[in-house]
C-alpha cells in the first residue's frame, strides 16, 4: 500500500485489543477502517514477535509499519517508504530498523543477570513444545511461535519472591537492560526503547511527507503509558471511572481518558484524532 498523505500518525498499543487467540475487541476493526478512510497511518506497537503478528496483520489488513518485541525494532512492509532508512536488516518478509541489540545478546544477558543475582529464571526457548503449551496456555502452533525472537528473550522466574523480582529488575536497570512483563511471562532486551522506535519512524514520515509528523498514542492503560511518553498526545482506554484524575506524563499534556469497553469510545477516539481535539 502506498504511503498515505496525512501528517498524523497513530501509534497503537494493540496487544490488549487483539488477543493472540480470538477476535479483536469490538469496535477496534471499525476504528482501523476509520483511520484508513481518513488517510491516517496506524503503527501497531506490540510485545509480540513478527511471527505472532503475522496472523492479525493478514486478518485485519494491516499495511503500515509495526513495532515489535517491546520497542526492540521497527518493521517496515516492502515498498512502504520510498526513501530507505540508513540502518536496516532483513528479517523474514520485512525490512527492520533495529533498536535493541539482536539475539543472542538478550539470552546471554539474561543468563549473566540470573547468575549475578542468584535468582533462577527459565528461558522459554529451553522448553519442549508440551512445556510451552502448559506455561503459555496457548495451542501448540501459537505456543511454539512465542520463543522465536529477533531481539528480546522471554522467560519466567522459578520460585522467586516479589523482593527477588524487584532485585532482578533493579540490577537490569543498572546494566541498561529492559525487563518488562509480557502477560504471565517476562521479557529482557538489550537497549530496547519505544522512544527510539517512534523517533525512527517519525524521521521517515517527516521525510516522506515533507512535514512535521503529529504523533498520537492509543491503547489500554496497562500498555500505553510508556509509549505515551514518546508521542505528542495520548488516548488511554481505561477500565477506571472517567471522573478519576488522569495519569500524568512528564513534559506532555494529560492524556484523554475513554472507557475501554464502551462502543462509542472508538468513535470518540477517531474524532479526536482526526480533529486533533484532545
Amino acid at each position: 500500500m502506498a504511503l498515505r498523505s496525512s501528517n498524523t500518525v497513530v501509534f497503537c498499543a494493540m496487544d490488549d485489543l487483539v488477543p493472540i487467540h480470538g477476535n479483536p475487541l469490538s469496535g477496534f476493526p471499525d476504528f482501523l477502517e476509520g483511520l484508513a478512510q481518513a488517510a491516517i497511518p496506524c503503527v501497531w506497537v506490540s510485545a509480540r514477535n513478527r511471527h505472532q503478528l503475522d496472523a492479525p496483520i493478514r486478518k485485519l489488513g494491516h499495511a503500515a509499519p509495526f513495532i515489535a518485541e517491546g520497542g526492540s525494532g521497527v518493521y517496515l512492509p516492502e515498498g512502504y517508504f520510498h526513501l530507505k532508512p540508513a540502518r536496516t536488516v532483513r528479517l523474514g518478509r520485512f525490512t527492520c530498523i533495529p533498536v535493541a541489540t539482536a539475539q543472542p545478546a538478550a539470552a546471554e544477558a539474561l543468563d549473566a543477570l540470573a547468575e549475578e543475582t542468584g535468582i533462577s529464571v527459565v528461558r522459554l526457548r529451553s522448553l519442549s513444545p508440551r512445556e510451552l503449551m502448559h506455561n503459555s496456555g496457548l495451542p501448540r502452533q501459537e505456543a511454539e511461535a512465542l520463543p522465536q525472537r529477533d531481539f528480546d528473550e522471554l522467560f519466567f522466574f522459578a520460585g522467586a519472591s516479589d523482593a527477588d523480582i524487584e532485585k532482578f529488575r533493579q540490577f537490569a536497570v543498572n546494566k541498561k537492560l529492559s525487563v518488562r512483563r509480557a502477560g504471565s511471562l517476562w521479557s529482557l532486551a538489550v537497549k530496547a526503547s519505544f522512544a527510539d522506535c517512534v523517533q525512527e519512524l517519525r524521521k521517515l514520515y517527516d521525510r516522506a511527507q515533507h512535514a512535521h509528523t503529529f504523533t498520537v498514542a492509543i491503547g489500554s492503560s496497562s500498555e500505553v503509558m510508556e509509549l505515551g511518553q514518546a508521542c505528542e498526545r495520548t488516548i488511554v482506554l481505561t477500565e477506571r471511572h472517567a471522573s478519576e484524575a488522569p495519569p500524568s506524563f512528564a513534559h506532555r499534556p494529560a492524556p484523554k481518558l475513554l472507557p475501554l469497553f464502551a462502543q462509542n469510545s472508538w468513535d470518540t477516539a477517531l474524532a479526536a484524532i482526526r480533529n486533533r481535539h484532545f
